[in-house]
């Protein structure tokens, strides 16, 4: 018998709960760093009897172009490469009790290179993990090719719904968030708060009107109500230099409505950081701009996300973006997997990571798990701002009969999603 999901929830007995998140996210503490002994791994008296094996595990990407003139927020070059490569460490130190070592094949797909023909060149030596940092049409196009090779896809890039729905592949993973379970920890937080009135300005390009229809539909999930929608108009705000009467007439773009937040949707971040402090009435900022969404952020330290963050600066020499976090949620996945399996063979691994004894200790408060119905990996959002982290979702309060996780997102009882 299944039940429908439940979306009950409450307001916490004190604010100061924002901080440390939901009760039921805080279980799992993580005792030392996963580069000495990975959390929820199995312990060194472990039997290491198991015979040798290397497990070689792709990561695709396109290398980001670097920045025509000075961007003090330009992606690094090593974006999303950095924490396979800290993932794959993490790897080969649990695996060394087991006698199973990790190599990443790093394949950086320069303009004009497919990456079909990449990932089956790949396949054809044998591997069978691939974590993929590309756009939903590229990602498709590698799942399809090799849906006949018993390969596992981690996408750690595309945050599309469709490919949580309609266009779900039953060999693909997804450790980014969906759209919507971004837009949901938004419209948790608002509920939280009360604030219930949204006013949405949405960029020009499909994706910020991709977001911007995922705001929608958490809005009506939660009972808020978009009580003004305009597109935005003046152009890339944030990218002009010296004053224009541009930007003259994008001061008094809010005039006139009442809202408690505006929504921005600008994926592309064209515009989007002009809005705050910008507005004629004194009123906060969300989306993708201001109070963010997002799986990982510099100032997350509890859970032992501090060990993490340092580790990551002593390889990389930067801070930790959340791509790199699901690059090395992809291939942790792996390693995870093959540890509480004593295997690295893609036929036991690929159907365990669905199976509900499956977890992974992820620096989240919970260890965290992929759902059947879609394949997206289930794990707490943080929510925050440029300098602090404000709140956690699932919010306190938001129940469900599985799990607090499911409450973001689509659930099993919504899903449009049939595996080809």
């Amino acid at each position: 018998m299944r039940f429908p999901a439940l979306r009950l929830f409450a307001l916490p007995i004190a604010v100061a709960a924002l901080i440390g998140g939901s009760p039921g996210l805080m279980a799992q503490e993580p005792k030392a760093e996963i580069g000495e002994s990975a959390p929820g791994s199995l312990p060194a008296q472990q039997p290491a009897t198991m015979p040798a094996s290397e497990t070689h595990i792709a990561f695709l990407y396109r290398p980001v172009p670097a920045p025509s003139s000075y961007d003090a927020e330009a992606d690094p070059e090593d974006l999303g490469v950095a924490g396979a490569r800290m993932a794959v460490k993490d790897n080969n130190s649990t695996g060394r009790f087991t006698k199973q070592t990790y190599t990443l094949d790093e394949v950086a797909l320069e303009e004009g290179k497919s990456a079909v023909d990449a990932a089956k060149e790949l396949a054809g030596k044998g591997v069978k993990y691939f974590v993929v940092a590309l756009p939903s049409a590229e990602l498709l196009a590698v799942a399809d090719a090799l849906k006949d090779d018993g390969v596992a896809v981690f996408n750690a890039g595309a945050p599309d719904d469709s490919l949580r729905g309609a266009d779900c592949r039953i060999n693909v993973f997804h450790t980014i968030p969906s759209r919507a379970m971004q837009t949901d920890a938004i419209a948790q937080y608002m509920t939280l708060m009360r604030w219930r009135k949204i006013f949405l300005i949405v960029g020009p390009s499909e994706r910020d009107k991709a977001y911007a229809e995922a705001m929608k539909n958490s809005a009506r999930k939660f009972g808020l109500k978009i009580t003004a929608e305009k597109p935005w108009t003046f152009g890339p705000l944030m990218k002009a230099r010296g004053d224009t009467p541009t930007r003259a007439e994008a001061m008094i773009f809010t005039r006139g409505i009442d809202y408690d937040m505006a929504v921005v949707a600008d994926e592309e971040q064209d515009w989007g950081e002009y809005v705050p402090y910008r507005t004629v009435d004194p009123r906060p900022i969300a989306g993708t701009a201001g109070l963010v969404a997002t799986t990982w952020h510099p100032t997350l330290e509890t859970w032992g996300a501090a060990q993490a963050q340092n580790r990551f600066r002593r390889l990389s020499g930067r801070l930790m973006r959340p791509l790199d976090y699901q690059a090395w949620a992809g291939v942790r996945s792996v390693g995870e997997a093959a540890t509480q399996k004593k295997t690295t063979e893609a036929a036991t691994l690929v159907p365990y990571l669905v199976d509900p004894a499956f977890n992974l200790p992820a620096y989240k408060g919970v260890s965290l798990s992929y759902r059947p119905w879609d394949h997206q990996l289930r794990q707490p959002i943080i929510v925050v701002q440029p300098k602090a982290m404000v709140s956690v979702a699932p919010e306190q309060g938001f129940i469900h009969q599985r799990t607090p996780l499911d409450t973001l997102g689509t659930d099993q009882p919504e899903t449009t999603c049939k595996f080809k």
